[in-house]
């Protein structure tokens, strides 16, 4: 199966919300944990247990893991590795991008089932290139794994970038998802939604066109940052199916009760529904 099937799969049954594990510093404070490995570690052990059989697709934030070194990555290959043995879908928010051999080292890193990181997804930024994402790619195909490939996020920063029209007149924004669409094509063909999906904010004002697009769609900026199901449903269009709502904020501040956490993420999932299978 590709990964994009095997998250329409998890929709059916868990709905469409991809929550995410953020365990920065004021949230650990908040949760009363100590900033530190072990606050790490309680917090995301709580997390698991009140996500991996509620929600179709969990997303560690990797950076907040990173910070603690060794010890931090640690923590996450355990988190990663239970998700997964739970049968919940894990996309680690890496955001890596680079060229050659070292975009290569970062493929085997998420996506080779014999790496301790080993992710179902992991989140890529395309701007050295699409092209310098070809290693991660090629596993991601070989293996049935999944790649997000950042595309067109909400922050001012990146729609001064991603914004600009090239010759043809199409945005950055665009270019990039036309890209994904190509390398999805192939399963199209076949009526399978592809590996590689997009991240877009669920906030802009000036959207790029995803109708092509044949792969799942990560959509920040839902809850706490004001998107709503009726944004999501406009700029995904045709694609509404393999759009997926990112929460954090809004469901992590429910914590660290586990059962306020999965009250939290069914109020949220109202809003978000499954679908059926055609």
């Amino acid at each position: 199966m590709t990964f994009g099937e095997k998250l329409l799969d998890a929709a059916a049954l868990k709905g469409r919300l991809c929550v995410g594990i953020d365990p920065h510093a004021s949230l650990l404070e908040a949760w009363g944990l100590p900033v530190n490995v072990a606050g790490l570690a309680e917090f995301s052990r709580i997390c698991v247990e009140a996500f991996a059989d509620t929600v179709a697709l969990v997303k560690p934030q990797v950076a907040f893991y990173e910070q603690f070194g060794s010890q931090g990555f640690a923590v996450l290959e355990e988190t990663i590795g239970t998700l997964r043995e739970k049968g919940c879908l894990a996309v680690s928010d890496a955001k890596r991008g680079d060229i050659g051999s070292t975009m290569a080292g970062y493929a085997t890193a998420w996506l080779d089932p014999a790496s301790p990181l080993v992710s179902d997804a992991v989140t890529v930024s395309p701007y050295l290139g699409f092209g310098s994402l070809a290693p991660v790619l090629e596993l991601a195909e070989e293996h049935g794994r999944g790649v997000f490939v950042l595309a067109a996020t909400s922050n001012p920063e990146a729609r001064e970038l991603q914004d600009q029209v090239g010759p043809d007149g199409r945005s950055i924004s665009q270019q990039i998802i036309d890209a994904v669409a190509e390398v999805n094509a192939g399963h199209a063909a076949h009526g399978k939604a592809g590996n590689v999906g997009v991240v877009v904010g669920a906030t802009l004002s000036n959207p790029p066109q995803l109708s092509a697009l044949n792969g799942p769609i990560l959509m920040p900026g839902v809850g706490a940052q004001g998107g709503t199901a009726a944004d999501i449903a406009e700029i995904a269009g045709d694609m509404n199916h393999l759009a997926f709502p990112n929460v954090s904020r809004s469901v992590l501040s429910q914590g660290p009760d586990v059962e306020n956490l999965r009250n939290s993420v069914a109020k949220t999932a109202t809003d978000f529904p499954g679908f059926p299978r055609s």
